[in-house]
């Protein structure tokens, strides 16, 4: 299929079109800088694979992006490498690169893991923040929050926490205010309301450099807009461990594993009576749908079949074609702890980094992220031995991160149970569904399938599973149109 022909606009001579660009963009490469995509965005054509990779997966496929011309060096990229030729990927955090617990040349009695790792960590937040004079640390409860917190209060006590109360599925307010509070930072938190978080992603996209659709754009876009207001300047970040840390694989996830067979079914089958109200038969079918390595990625999105059906011809095998330059690096991995952890990259480099980078420089505000810190990871990943980062019995993962939070909070909840930014997406589906139909209609040329699948499921978006789709179409849909909106107003 020849991509152009949904872009009228390919069809008439370009003016003024700007040369070809590629951006560094890893917070473990360092600060990204998206000025130049920023000034030329209005010249350059959308890449409409990139949009299906979005409707497929949440995120567009490294190293292209929402443009055509606009390629990304993400990490296990080299910024060295042409991205228009043949990228190749290598995952920087093998197990081989590791350390043994045999190895004599690291004796475990000699070194004070958890006074090193917080002295490394208190130095990570001080270099990250030094550009901002009002930082503010996004605090889900989590493991990583909490071990954050507790060096953010050493090298920049003049942080604020924040807490999103994202959905209805948990609260972790409680335990955050009790962190903050016993280390002497202030604390604020946040309500969801997936109305006013959506208003205030319209406000921005059209300043967003790049588009991802991560499930928790939208909450990120509604913590920082309020941290702004609030006076701040910058946001701390937790991501970025869990790469070298490693993420054992959970019995859950290899059924999942199993269960991704990459059969292609009809796109209404999940809107049949009884199967189109319960959302764990309806992501089955999903899964079903997916391979195994897409199947890593989270939420519930939209299978090749639909997109096909959104874009009105087929485009998803493109899509899925972009995951060529992985392929051979996870096939060599060497446990399915590793394969885990490499498929997991992809999104996290093109997805979770980029909701905070893109809205952060739409806002003008600072991405601080500690855990990228090179001193600090090469540290973990070269020098910590294995049992300090996966116990070897229990498969507990982050054991030194733990231990450390333990010297200051023993039985800490939401240690135990991992926190997160969650959206409300059933709530958006109420609030804001003329909206986004509204958006469908305008952009017919390009998914013309998109508003007869809302209309069509507009009942069934109770359900998360139809729920998840509606937000990738509401986070899409507007972008695209802000774009060609600002694309006709340039001369």
């Amino acid at each position: 299929m020849n991509v152009s022909m949904l872009d009228p606009r390919a069809l008439a001579p370009s003016l003024q079109r700007p040369p070809p660009l590629q951006i560094t963009m890893s917070p473990y490469y360092g600060t990204p800088d998206f000025s130049e995509v920023a000034n030329t965005a209005p010249h350059r054509p959308i890449d409409y694979v990139s949009v299906a990779d979005i409707l497929r997966n949440a995120f567009v496929y490294p190293p292209n992006s929402i443009f055509k011309d606009v390629k990304l060096v993400t990490f296990g990229f080299s910024p060295a490498q042409d991205m228009q030729v043949a990228p190749q990927f290598h995952f920087k955090f093998r197990d081989s690169g590791k350390r043994g617990d045999t190895d004599a040349s690291h004796p475990d009695h000699d070194i004070d893991w958890v006074g090193t790792y917080h002295k490394l960590l208190v130095d990570a937040v001080a270099a990250s923040t030094r550009e901002s004079k009002n930082p503010w640390l996004l605090q889900s409860g989590g493991k990583d929050s909490t071990t954050l917190a507790i060096a953010v209060a050493d090298a920049r006590p003049d942080t604020v926490c924040m807490t999103y109360l994202g959905g209805r599925e948990e609260n972790e307010v409680e335990s955050a205010t009790m962190v903050a509070k016993t280390l002497g930072l202030r604390h604020e938190s946040l309500q969801c309301d997936p109305a006013r978080a959506y208003d205030r992603y319209l406000a921005v996209a059209d300043r967003m450099p790049l588009l991802t659709a991560d499930f928790a754009l939208l909450s990120y876009v509604d913590l920082a807009t309020e941290i702004s207001g609030r006076g701040g300047d910058g946001v701390i970040d937790g991501l970025g461990a869990d790469s070298y840390f490693g993420t054992p694989m959970s019995r859950q996830q290899r059924l999942l594993k199993r269960l991704a067979r990459g059969v292609r079914l009809p796109p209404a089958l999940a809107e049949l009576p009884l199967i189109d109200r319960s959302f764990e038969l309806c992501f089955m079918l999903g899964t079903l749908q997916m391979n195994s390595i897409e199947r890593v990625f989270p939420g519930s999105r939209f299978t090749d079949a639909e997109v096909d059906e959104l874009f009105g011809q087929p485009i998803s095998r493109e899509s899925q074609a972009r995951l060529a330059p992985f392929l051979e690096e996870i096939a060599s991995a060497s446990s399915p702890d590793e394969w885990r952890d490499m498929s997991t990259s992809i999104a996290g480099s093109a997805g979770a980094f980029a909701k905070g980078l893109y809205t952060c420089s739409a806002l003008g505000m600072h991405a601080s992220y500690p855990f990228c810190d090179v001193r600090f990871r090469e540290w973990v990943y070269r020098e910590v031995p294995p049992h300090q980062m996966i116990d070897p019995v229990t498969r507990t993962n982050k054991v030194l991160v733990r231990n450390h939070i333990a010297t200051r909070f023993p039985d800490l909840p939401y240690v135990k149970r991992k926190g997160s930014f969650r959206f409300d997406v059933r709530g958006l589906a109420v609030k804001r569904f003329d909206t986004v139909h509204e958006f469908a209609v305008q952009a017919r040329d390009v998914l013309p399938g998109a508003a007869g699948w809302l209309e069509r499921n507009r009942r069934r978006l109770d359900n998360k599973y139809h729920a998840s789709k509606f937000y990738l179409l509401a986070v899409v849909l507007p972008w695209i149109q802000l774009h060609r909106a600002r694309e006709q107003q340039v001369p």
